[in-house]
């Protein structure tokens, strides 16, 4: 048997998703597709990693490596060895672990994360 014929069409939408977690100023919406987990994190201004999600992870940084494509609004990264940069729409991010983040400006951010997100803000 083809490996082709294995395969399986998927549709998914994040209006109807796996799971929903909120936590403050945020909320991480996740698909199940392709037998992996896909997550949308919409991040209100005034949302910072280490405000807001570090008392749920109990790390000095953020422990979770994302592979993100930024959808809206605009987040400032530094990472733990001193590299910080804004990221827009339209940006693609590879974070490994070891990152603070928070969101610049008045307008929320929206990302879609590949890598990282099964975990975040769990309890």
């Amino acid at each position: 048997m083809s490996s082709q014929a294995t395969r399986v069409a998927e549709h998914v939408t994040f209006a109807e998703p796996t799971e929903t977690r909120e936590f403050e100023l945020g909320r991480l919406d996740l698909v199940e597709v392709g037998g992996g987990l896909v997550g949308r994190l919409t991040l209100q201004p005034g949302w910072r990693w280490s405000e807001h999600v570090r008392p749920i992870a109990g790390t000095e940084w953020c422990d979770a490596p994302h592979f993100q494509y930024h959808v809206s609004g605009t987040m400032h990264i530094k990472m733990a060895d001193g590299a910080e940069w804004d990221s827009g729409p339209g940006d693609v991010t590879n974070l490994p672990a070891g990152h603070d983040a928070w969101v610049v400006g008045d307008e929320p951010v929206v990302v879609v994360d590949w890598n990282g997100a099964s975990h975040y803000a769990e309890d």
